[in-house]
C-alpha cells in the first residue's frame, strides 16, 4: 500500500509540474531558451536536493558507488533530453497527446525489467498492454481531429519525449535494484547534476550557434518566468523521489502503466479545465480504454 502512496505524491506533482510547463512552452521559441529555463529547474532540484540530503541524512551519503554513479548519470541524461524535447512536443501538439507518447514509453522499462531484472509479465497484463496501445491509437485520431495532420517534424519531439522518458524511468527502477544502499536522495542529486551538466553545454553550444540571429533574449525570458520554474523544480524532484521510492515495493509491470496512465486521465481533467482543449467522444473512449487496461495490468 505504500507503493501506491509514494505513487500517488508522484503523480500529484507531476501534473502540476505539467501545468507550469504547458504554461511557459508557449514563451519557449528556442532551443537555447528551453536549454536555459530547464538548466535553471535542475540546478534548483539540486540545491533542494542537498537541503533535503543534509536534513536527512548528512553529507556523508554524497558517497556512493561507482554503480550508482553511472545509473545516475543514464538517468540525467535521459532527464536532460526529456525536459527538452517535452517543452517543443507540447507547445506543436495536444497536451494529451504527449501524454500518450509518454505512455508508449513505459513498454521500455517493462520490457528492460523483464529481460535484466526477470520481472514476469502475467497473461492478463498482456491483454491489458494491448488495450493500452489501442486507447493508444484512439486518442492519435483525437490529436488530428484538434491540431490537424501530424508531420514528421511535430512527431520527433514526441518520440525523443517518449523514449527519454521510458529510459529515465528504467534507471530509477535500475537503481533499486543494484544500487545497494545508497540513499534514494543521494541518486536523485546527482541525477540533477548530470541533467544540469548536460543542459548547460547543450544550453552554452546553442547560444554560440544562434548569436548571429540574436538568441539573446533568454535570460530575459527566463525573469519573467521564474515562478513557474521554481514550482516546476519542486515538482519535479517530488515526482522523480517518489516515483524512485515507489519502485521499491511496485514491479515494473505495475509501476509505469499505473503511474503514466494515471497521468493521462489527470492531464485529461487538466487540458480541459485550463487550456480548453476540446474533449470528443474519441478522447473520452480512449481513456476509458486506457482506465480499463489500468485495471487489467494492476488488480485482475
Amino acid at each position: 500500500m505504500i507503493g501506491y502512496l509514494f505513487l500517488s505524491i508522484a503523480l500529484i506533482a507531476g501534473v502540476t509540474k505539467g501545468y507550469c510547463g504547458k504554461r511557459i512552452s508557449g514563451k519557449i521559441t528556442t532551443l537555447a531558451d528551453s536549454a536555459l529555463v530547464n538548466t535553471v529547474r535542475m540546478f534548483l532540484c539540486i540545491v533542494i536536493g542537498l537541503l533535503l540530503l543534509f536534513v536527512q541524512e548528512g553529507f556523508s551519503s554524497l558517497e556512493v558507488s561507482r554503480t550508482t554513479l553511472l545509473i545516475s548519470m543514464l538517468s540525467g541524461v535521459c532527464s536532460a533530453l526529456f525536459v527538452i524535447s517535452w517543452l517543443f512536443a507540447v507547445k506543436q501538439s495536444a497536451y494529451m497527446m504527449v501524454e500518450v507518447f509518454l505512455l508508449v514509453g513505459t513498454v521500455i522499462p517493462i520490457a528492460l525489467s523483464l529481460v535484466l531484472f526477470d520481472e514476469k509479465i502475467r497473461f492478463v497484463q498482456c491483454i491489458g498492454l494491448v488495450i493500452l496501445f489501442v486507447a493508444v491509437y484512439i486518442m492519435s485520431t483525437y490529436n488530428v481531429s484538434i491540431k490537424g495532420k501530424m508531420t514528421f517534424k511535430a512527431m520527433i519531439p514526441l518520440i525523443v519525449a517518449g523514449a527519454a522518458n521510458g529510459f529515465a524511468d528504467f534507471s530509477q527502477k535500475m537503481f533499486v535494484r543494484v544500487g545497494g544502499v545508497d540513499s534514494v536522495s543521494a541518486f536523485n542529486l546527482y541525477t540533477y547534476v548530470f541533467a544540469a551538466a548536460v543542459l548547460l553545454v547543450f544550453y552554452l553550444f546553442n547560444r554560440v550557434k544562434g548569436g548571429a540571429q540574436g538568441e539573446g533574449g533568454g535570460f530575459k525570458k527566463l525573469c519573467g518566468l521564474l515562478g513557474f520554474v521554481f514550482v516546476m523544480s519542486v515538482c519535479l524532484y517530488m515526482n522523480s523521489y517518489f516515483k524512485t521510492l515507489a519502485g521499491g515495493y511496485i514491479s515494473a509491470t505495475q509501476l509505469y502503466p499505473l503511474n503514466q496512465g494515471a497521468a493521462v486521465i489527470l492531464s485529461l481533467l487538466m487540458s480541459s479545465i485550463f487550456f480548453k482543449e476540446k474533449v470528443n467522444l474519441k478522447c473520452i473512449l480512449g481513456i476509458v480504454l486506457a482506465f480499463v487496461a489500468l485495471m487489467f495490468i494492476n488488480l485482475l
